[in-house]
């Protein structure tokens, strides 16, 4: 049983990544989100506790709140329809030296969309 629950921990630090986020890394600066796999080309822009989207021929602002460095909630500031409402739930699931895959699921539901976001400036 004790094999079990070491093997548990273990994995579950592997899959974070071995190496340690920076606190800072992924927390502010200009981003990108290439068009492809559901998205449009889409640059993010995060500050604080704010993050600006601009895609297509719209910019959305969304407050963005950590809970620590591989999970963080964005919500829209000023939703135009009953899904923007929602909250959207981003987990990290890989780290490279400047992006990230995630996996993002809106509000409460089963559908996850999955993507990476490259950082392009401090």
């Amino acid at each position: 049983m004790k094999k079990i629950a070491l093997l548990i921990f273990l994995t579950a630090i592997i899959s974070c990544n071995t190496e340690p986020l920076k606190a800072d890394r992924f927390k502010s600066g200009t981003f990108e989100i290439p068009a492809g796999k559901g998205y449009e080309k889409t640059i993010i822009i995060r500050q604080d506790s704010l993050q600006i989207e601009k895609y297509e021929d719209r910019v959305d602002t969304l407050s963005i709140s950590w809970k620590n460095n591989f999970n963080y909630t964005l919500k829209m500031l000023h939703p135009k329809t009953a899904i923007d409402e929602d909250p959207i739930h981003v987990k990290i699931t890989n780290v490279e030296d400047d992006s990230y895959e995630f996996e993002a699921v809106i509000g409460y539901s089963n559908y996850v969309q999955k993507g990476e976001i490259f950082k392009i400036l401090e």
